[in-house]
């Protein structure tokens, strides 16, 4: 006798994504790519899912070539800066993955920002694409800004773009703290 699939739908947090992103400094400014939509604004530091069977460090290269351009081997530094974890609601059909958000930090020069994209082409599951605008802001005002993972007051608290930081686990991004827009 078949085995006939399983239909149930999947529970909410019940699959497990991995994201890597960065928080690529130049300076005092910070890259951050700004998502227009028709009811909202937000940013997102450069970065993306690990693909399967993907290392780390591949990821994030790959992400950061794609969306800014950028050779990793161009920048300076690489240490993981925080971790967030991700279990929130959102739209669409498919119940939510658990989302682990690893962002690094990286430093370039002032020449290498001057060589990178200006705008990325986010690939949206229909095949569509939305486009960001890479805007590159003082990392101190960044407390107040509709980042996504929401490590703005982390970043501003920095007492400079450098500083060891003493909690690599930032506040977990649920429900009941956040509200997908």
């Amino acid at each position: 006798m078949a085995e006939t699939p399983d239909t149930t739908p999947a529970a909410p947090f019940s699959r497990i994504k991995i994201r890597t992103g960065a928080v690529v400094f130049c300076g005092n400014d910070v890259a951050l790519i700004r998502r227009d939509r028709s009811d909202s604004t937000h940013y997102t530091p450069p970065g993306g899912n690990v693909e399967d069977g993907e290392d780390l460090h591949q990821a994030l290269a790959r992400e950061l070539a794609e969306e800014l351009d950028l050779d990793i081997d161009q920048a300076e530094g690489g240490d993981l800066m925080w971790v967030v974890d991700q279990r929130v609601t959102r739209p669409g059909l498919t119940p939510p993955p658990r989302k682990l958000h690893l962002i690094y930090r990286l430093h370039i020069t002032p020449e290498v920002r001057a060589t990178l994209a200006e705008t990325e082409q986010d690939e949206l599951p229909d095949g569509s694409h939305e486009a960001g605008v890479i805007e590159w802001i003082d990392y101190r005002t960044t407390v107040e800004l509709p980042i996504f993972p929401p490590i703005g007051p982390a970043l501003a608290a920095l007492p400079d773009p450098r500083a060891a930081v003493a909690e690599v686990a930032l506040e977990a991004v649920t429900d009941e703290n956040y509200t997908w827009v």
